[in-house]
């Protein structure tokens, strides 16, 4: 095997991009610039019946959003190709006929009524449902006649049928099953495609990859896997099993619960680096005491070593915690790129770029992805204040509040333009004339405006309404709100 580190990301292109194929992606990426190696995107697509069209054009797309990038793949090719399963069938007959010449395989004709027969019947008796082995034996000059005569088969890998299969998990450590109780496997399927099982084997051989680093949920597969690396005398893989992704109950993440694809965060306003900062973290732990990290802090802090073996709950609100960080970091210009789309979506005028602006310098320190914008339409568009926060109503009716705001409506009104300085000076001389300040001033002001008793920079969102309509809505708040 060679000495260079080459890993792989083996997605089947049968819909969205769920997260857990994030961190399995960005893991492998991860490890391999760590190490200065090869990074593979191969598309597994030998389930005909699950493909979904756009798939791959989607994950390509989600990948590149994510900042992951591949070495070798079905866009850039490569010296071990074609890196779609489809492609390569001439090789996975060549394979299944050398295993059926070594008696590791046999062909099964055994069809799906009999097989439904077969697991009702062990069920009955209270067993777990498993391939009987009727064709185990079969004499094989009978199975090449059936075959030849065009009689419909699969081909199954022959397990031992006692001891046990062991290997060695860069997460879990040694890992040990009784191949009495693993399945004959079926390796190729009536229609002439291969299974995952046979096909991810020969393909990993062949592309030359050192580490399969790959979710929990394919342990139960992998010593079916290392029986056919020996069966065709290959040196292993080094295998990390990654841990489940949880709900908040330590149920396994399921769209039940929530959302689970990438496109799904993707639309409601995540950036990339936090989203990727924040799948990383689910099940490794970098042994620091932050947790923002760039893709380059990732890559040098990455160890194969530090993931647990304990499932990571994928906690949501420590997301949007995270993306709010980042958020509040980005320069004003690729902020109000990223918020354009939101605000349009909440219905919002974005043909004016410094109002865009300063519409995405007002909200960024008070939301944590791009929907939440929406909150904030009806402010931004000027519209009549709707109040009904409790304490924002008592403000209202303070002693001193109409005097304030009725002072604050003549002054206003007597500009020619209300910007953030004359807004300033205003407010001061309030201060003076009605004899208030701190909280008594300024709060009846915030109310009358944005409807609560916090909100966006007062300023900013003065400016972006401009005078006409920030006059017309204290005024609104004094007629219905306020005692005379």
């Amino acid at each position: 095997m060679s000495n260079t580190v080459r890993v792989r990301f083996a997605p089947s292109p049968t819909g969205y991009v769920h997260i857990g194929s994030l961190r399995t992606a960005l893991y492998n990426y991860l490890f391999a610039r760590k190490n200065k190696g090869v990074n593979i995107l191969r598309i597994e697509d030998t389930d005909r019946n699950r493909l979904v069209e756009g798939a791959v054009e989607n994950l390509l797309r989600t990948m590149e959003w994510a900042g992951i990038d591949f070495d070798e793949s079905v866009e850039k090719g490569g010296p071990f190709g074609p890196y779609r399963q489809s492609e390569r069938l001439d090789i996975y007959k060549k394979h299944i006929d050398l295993l059926l010449e070594k008696g590791h395989a046999y062909y099964c004709f055994a069809t799906a009524e009999e097989l439904d027969e077969m697991r009702r019947q062990q069920e009955a008796r209270g067993e777990a449902p498993k391939y009987d082995g009727r064709y185990r034996d079969y004499p094989r000059d009978q199975a090449r006649r059936r075959v030849e005569q065009g009689e419909a088969y699969v081909v199954r890998m022959r397990v031992p049928d006692s001891g046990e299969t062991r290997f060695r998990d860069v997460v879990r450590g040694e890992v040990a099953f009784q191949n009495d109780l693993l399945d004959d496997q079926v390796l190729l399927k009536g229609d002439g495609f291969p299974t995952y099982h046979l096909a991810n084997v020969v393909d990993d051989h062949l592309m030359g990859v050192t580490h399969v680093i790959r979710g929990e949920e394919w342990l139960p597969s992998t010593p079916k896997h290392v029986l056919l690396y020996r069966f065709f005398g290959w040196e292993m893989p080094r295998f990390a099993h990654l841990p489940l992704l949880l709900n908040a109950d330590r149920s396994k993440l399921s769209k039940r619960q929530g959302d689970v694809a990438v496109e799904d965060y993707i639309k409601k306003g995540y950036l990339p680096q936090a989203l990727v900062n924040f799948v990383a973290l689910l099940g490794w732990n970098p042994g620091e005491d932050r947790e923002l990290f760039s893709m380059d802090d990732l890559t040098e802090a990455f160890r194969l070593e530090k993931v647990n073996k304990a499932g990571a709950v994928f906690d949501v609100d420590k997301l949007n915690w995270m993306n709010g960080q980042y958020l509040r970091e980005m320069d004003t210009g690729p902020l109000t790129a990223f918020l354009k789309p939101f605000f349009e979506q909440a219905g919002l005028d974005v043909s004016d770029p410094q109002v865009l602006e300063k519409m995405a310098r007002a909200v960024a320190p008070r939301i944590n992805k791009g929907e939440d914008v929406a909150a904030f339409a009806d402010l931004l568009r000027g519209e009549m204040p709707d109040i009904t926060e409790a304490e924002a109503l008592e403000i209202l009716n303070l002693p001193d509040t109409t005097g304030v705001l009725q002072r604050f409506v003549q002054k206003a009104s007597a500009l020619g333009h209300l910007s953030p300085e004359s807004f300033k000076q205003i407010m001061k001389e309030i201060q003076k004339e009605e004899g208030v300040k701190g909280p008594a001033l300024w709060k009846p002001v915030r109310v009358a405006i944005t409807s609560g008793t916090s909100g966006p920079d007062l300023p900013l969102v003065i400016d972006i309404l401009g005078r006409e309509k920030v006059v017309a809505m204290v005024r609104h708040v004094l007629e219905n709100y306020c005692n005379s």
